[in-house]
């Protein structure tokens, strides 16, 4: 199989990124397990996509050379990733939807953990006072080259940080929501 016909299992376009590549394969992967799809043609539809998936998350950065040998070797070992993957695939399949869920595989396709996004909040707060004390001392410590400070620019500021503030403050309360209801699903299942 080549590149671009992985991409065309998962449907995605030549230049998408990790992420699209992580949200394209999560999305397969629901709509194809044998535990979730009973067609005929779902489970190899899932193992094509798991190989996919696998591929190109392994290959997205590919280097370019000239050199003959290197690349038989890049080949060679590209041979040896998928039918990997193919196995790996394959057991999936074979394994429950829950089991597969609670796998490294289905887990690396998360794209917004709680690290990220308690980063970004972090971010957005630090961003949101900068702004604000930023322009409060330029107030009490005017720049001689100008009179005031431009208030049209704190407004712009201080706008663009409250929605990077609420954005971050929004996907924060649905991660932590969402991890409560997981650890209630885990207590409920032992």
């Amino acid at each position: 199989m080549t590149i671009s016909e992985y991409y065309e299992v998962l449907d995605l376009p030549f230049n998408a990124s990790v992420d699209e590549i992580k949200k394209a394969y999560r999305k397969k992967a629901r709509l194809f397990h044998p535990d979730i799809n009973q067609s005929p043609g779902a489970r190899d539809k899932f193992i094509l996509a798991t190989e996919a998936y696998d591929f190109l998350l392994s290959y997205h950065e590919r280097f370019i050379t000239g050199n003959k040998a290197y690349d038989q070797a890049v080949e060679e070992w590209l041979k040896y990733r998928k039918d990997r993957s193919r196995r790996q695939a394959q057991a999936y399949a074979r394994a429950s939807y829950i089991r597969f869920r609670k796998s490294k595989l289905y887990k690396s396709t998360r794209i917004l953990d709680g690290t990220t996004i308690i980063f970004s909040f972090i971010v957005a707060v630090m961003v949101l006072a900068y702004t604000i004390f930023g322009y409060i001392f330029r107030l009490k410590n005017p720049d001689p080259d100008f009179d005031t400070p431009p208030i049209f620019s704190f407004l712009l500021l201080l706008t663009l940080s409250l929605i990077l503030f609420t954005v971050s403050l929004l996907y924060l309360r649905a991660f932590i929501r969402s991890s409560k209801k997981r650890r209630k699903k885990k207590r409920a299942a032992v």
